[in-house]
């Protein structure tokens, strides 16, 4: 196994050589920086992540223009949909996380409209795999739910109106804490139905973490564990507004914010004690505003039906699957970012399902 991997290994050095020897000879002049910065940050090396000089190499180019930006995300989802190698998409994934996460925003607003505005299968990895080896096998489970998670996360960041976790939106992020009293009890449960669904994809993370004591993979699961973090923290302060306007909510709208509670407390188990048992005060928060909120909610919300009072918690199961109805983002309906193009431009993205 240990001559399989060096061979592996050898063989990704020589190709990687042959990339940078191609993009010096086919790209234009004033692109084969950004192919050069693309292919370093994406190597074969199998166990390593992105060297961290390469990185912000990369994410400094994306910030000169908005055409370089643009150009930069093309080579880089060139170069992911090009290979069969799973650990260079792990890499392109990373860096498309990185983006996400720090990037410049002229950059990762590139990100977001690439290359349809986004929506399900957004990095089209679903059918990946790459069978080299055993461990190649493995980690192909890891490049489709990491592809899936990051189809989420800029999903819930549409949702939202800005970047989950991204420096960058830090100002936007604050300006809707304090506005989320102003929020139409529709617009909070929307919220909290995407920021579920993030939570709930990060807990279909594959189990086998330390594959020969991968770093790549220790590295995508430290970025995703601060995502987490910023998404508790979200919920916490969109069910901290709905305890204040609990006798205010119609059946319809407790039975839709039953359902997103009931979901997080099945993603308990799987968050306390997996590769996400992070012990914090802002998780502790979560969980017990969920009990709070879940006691409250079936004690005040009832409705009268065929002369019987019934609560909330005892609905039939039937009535409380069609959640969303309507008010689900379909295709062809505009989400409005907030800050820059988010905001400045005022333009709508459109959500694929």
């Amino acid at each position: 196994m240990g001559k399989v991997k060096k061979l592996r290994d050898l063989i990704g050095v020589i190709k990687d050589k042959a990339s940078l020897s191609k993009a010096a000879l086919l790209s234009k002049p004033n692109t084969l920086s950004l192919h050069v910065a693309v292919l370093r940050a994406t190597t074969h090396s199998s166990s390593t992540p992105p060297d961290v000089k390469h990185l912000e190499s990369l994410l400094s180019l994306g910030d000169a223009s908005r055409a370089t930006a643009s150009a930069l995300v093309e080579s880089l989802m060139d170069r992911l949909h090009r290979t069969g190698d799973s650990s260079v998409v792990l890499k392109c994934l990373l860096t498309i996380h990185h983006i996400i996460n720090r990037g410049p925003f002229i950059l990762q607003d590139q990100l977001s409209i690439f290359p349809s505005f986004g929506g399900h299968n957004y990095l089209k990895l679903s059918a990946f795999r790459d069978g080299a080896t055993a461990t190649t096998w493995v980690l192909s489970a890891w490049v489709r739910w990491y592809a899936r998670y990051l189809e989420t996360l800029l999903s819930t960041s549409r949702t939202l109106g800005f970047f989950l976790c991204s420096c960058s939106s830090t100002l936007e992020k604050d300006k809707q804490d304090e506005r989320l009293s102003s929020f139409m009890t529709v617009d909070l449960i929307r919220d909290v139905d995407s920021l579920v669904g993030l939570i709930e994809e990060i807990c279909k993370a594959p189990d086998s973490l330390h594959v020969e004591g991968n770093r790549l993979l220790d590295e995508i699961m430290g970025l995703v564990g601060g995502d987490y973090l910023s998404a508790v923290n979200e919920v916490s302060l969109r069910l901290s507004e709905f305890m204040e306007r609990l006798s205010c909510l119609s059946f319809g709208e407790s039975v839709e914010l039953m359902c997103c509670l009931n979901r997080l407390e099945d993603c308990k188990e799987r968050l306390v004690v997996g590769s996400f048992a992070i012990q914090k005060p802002s998780t502790e928060t979560l969980w017990g505003l969920i009990r709070e909120l879940k006691n409250r909610v079936g004690m005040i919300d009832v409705y009268r039906e065929s002369g019987k009072l019934v609560s909330v918690g005892r609905r039939e199961k039937g009535t409380e699957s069609a959640r969303f109805g309507d008010r689900v983002v379909k295709y062809g309906d505009s989400v409005q970012f907030s800050s820059s193009r988010f905001g400045l431009d005022k333009l709508s993205f459109m959500v694929l399902n």
